[in-house]
């Protein structure tokens, strides 16, 4: 699905999640960006839980880091590129099946620093993470 609004240039958007293929593997599916929200969504699988059947705390914290990494990437100025530099996640609820679906909205977009919230929910929009990082806003190198 492309949702780039007033974002054409940017082209499609399952282009953007190609870009991080550790996200692929894990399943993170990209449903909609712009640069005001990206949205996307993973699947619980057996493969990335914990014992416990929980889907594991890193697989939603790499599902709001692609998600964030992306709504960093739509904001950068021309030429530049992004790496997350800090994050912080707060557990409320745990997922023992069906999807996580994630909202990523920037915070701030700054000269040298991009701030990013993500919100994850169940299959009932509850809220079972945030996720803030801040992304690094780099010059591409020569």
């Amino acid at each position: 699905m492309d949702d780039l609004g007033d974002d054409s240039f940017l082209g499609n958007v399952a282009d953007l999640l190609s870009l991080m293929p550790f996200a692929g593997t894990l399943g993170v599916a990209l449903d909609s960006a712009t640069r005001g929200e990206v949205r996307g969504h993973l699947d619980w699988a057996p493969n990335l839980c914990t014992a416990g059947g929980l889907l594991h705390g890193g697989a939603l914290m790499a599902l709001a880091d692609s998600l964030g990494g992306i709504c960093a990437y739509l904001n950068l100025p021309p030429g530049a590129q992004t790496a997350t530099i800090s994050s912080a996640t707060s557990f409320i609820h745990g997922i023992r099946d069906g999807t996580v679906a994630a909202v990523s909205r920037p915070l701030h977009a700054g000269r040298t620093v991009i701030v990013v919230r993500t919100d994850l929910f169940d299959g009932t929009a509850r809220l079972v993470a945030q996720v803030t990082q801040a992304q690094a806003v780099l010059a591409r190198p020569a």
